[in-house]
């Protein structure tokens, strides 16, 4: 079944109660997820609940759009971190806009990826699950089309990859990884750290290094300068690592990667100083975040600040939730809390208003989020007719990453309110 097939398949899913702020009359009419948006409902009078995650189709579309002519032009290849969506009908998406392959951080995406046909996958971490790697020696001994790259970090991790993989049919590609500084996340200290590290692969019958990758927004107290230090010093790792002749021998391309959705501008200057090496250089980067953007974190960080000329994204979330109590002027509550909002990275910030009886919009001025329970939403208000009880209230919110787990199907809309699709989450 090839990915384009799988992800058809999803249309056939029953419409039921798993799935929040869907239509009740759509389960009693037992419709599928494609039945449902062949109707092309209306989000606000098509019988939608509240709360409800939606995406909006413009924002989305220009967002793929954006980061898939940024890669390009920038000549890089682009491996979006799936972990953002775990989405695969995004997924395809963004392999038609160019993307090389699909970036994972744990074991269970990758077989979500390989179940939707996903045919490249880079995992950003080094990988010592004897279960897990079984099953990749299984993968790749299955499916010669299959590519499948990890991060090794350290001595011991290489030998108990090593052990693992022993008299399997399968030899597995892996990266060093470059750690960004001491107090930051996973990766070897220092280059002697990673020499020790690529010698270990060397040794190891079952493995093959490929290349060198790091993740640049762990650089302590990041600035445009330390990135572009360290990731200097990532591309000068790969430079020695290429005259040593510590890549594998029968290696067609050497992979050099990074980039998270704070500084891919900084990827793109540093890797373009790349030297010519032995092999051609596959350029990687691994943003995730871009696909739906935000309100909030990465408004704030998108490296687009910093370069406007090069374009753009637009938060596509919007969650629609609606006013349940009005217990003073200064005082209100929505029906939706920590269960549904993504609030690691702050609280939610109201967007728009949506009268309950003339269904006119308006901005959120004056209403502010102050505190979230379980179920309900805390705002505060700077009058009396701000809000009013039955009204819809959209939110915007911070880190895509857990918006996007709390919704397993999420309406995406036209700017007239058409629900045009579902997209089907797994994590």
């Amino acid at each position: 079944m090839g990915s384009s097939d799988a992800v058809r398949g999803l249309a056939d899913e029953l419409v039921d109660h798993r799935f929040k702020g869907l239509p009740p009359d759509a389960e009693r009419a037992a419709l599928t997820v494609g039945g449902l948006a062949s109707q092309q409902r209306n989000l606000f009078t098509g019988g939608f609940t509240t709360p409800v995650l939606t995406l909006d189709a413009d924002a989305l579309e220009h967002n793929l759009t954006a980061l898939g002519e940024y890669a390009s032009r920038h000549h890089l290849a682009f491996a979006p971190h799936g972990k953002t969506c775990m989405a695969p009908q995004l997924f395809e998406r963004q392999l038609e806009h160019g993307a090389w392959g699909i970036t994972a951080a744990v074991p269970h995406q990758a077989r979500v990826y390989r179940a939707f046909g996903i045919r490249r996958i880079f995992l950003a971490n080094e990988l010592v699950d004897p279960a897990a790697l079984h099953w990749v020696a299984e993968e790749l001994a299955s499916d010669p089309d299959f590519r499948f790259v990890c991060y090794v970090d350290s001595v011991r991790g290489v030998h108990l990859m090593d052990r693992a993989l022993r008299g399997r049919a399968a030899v597995v590609d892996v990266v060093v990884e470059l750690g960004a500084g001491e107090g930051a996340r996973t990766g070897a200290r220092t280059e002697e750290d990673c020499r020790a590290v690529a010698d270990a692969v060397a040794d190891a019958a079952s493995l093959r290094l490929v290349g060198v990758a790091g993740y640049e927004a762990e650089v302590p107290d990041a600035t445009p300068e330390s990135v572009h230090a360290w990731l200097r010093r990532l591309t000068a790792l790969a430079v020695d690592f290429d005259k040593a002749g510590r890549f594998a021998p029968d290696l067609e391309e050497i992979v050099v990667s990074a980039g998270g959705s704070s500084w891919f501008d900084a990827v793109a200057d540093v890797f373009a100083e790349l030297p010519e090496l032995s092999r051609p250089v596959l350029r990687l980067l691994r943003s995730g975040a871009y696909v739906s953007h935000d309100h909030g974190w990465y408004t704030r960080l998108t490296p687009f600040n910093r370069v406007p000329a090069e374009g753009g994204l637009r938060p596509a979330f919007r969650l629609w939730t609606q006013v349940v109590s009005r217990p003073s002027p200064a005082q209100a509550f929505v029906n939706a809390g920590k269960r549904d909002i993504a609030y690691d990275l702050g609280l939610p910030e109201a967007e728009l208003v949506r009268d309950a009886l003339t269904g006119e919009e308006r901005p959120a001025a004056g209403v502010r989020v102050v505190k979230l329970s379980d179920q309900h939403a805390w705002l505060e208000t700077d009058s009396a007719d701000a809000v009013e009880v039955g009204d819809w209230v959209a939110l915007g919110m911070s880190h895509p990453c857990t918006i996007f787990e709390k919704w397993p199907l999420i309406p995406v809309v036209r700017a007239d309110g058409t629900v045009t699709e579902f997209v089907r989450t797994f994590f």
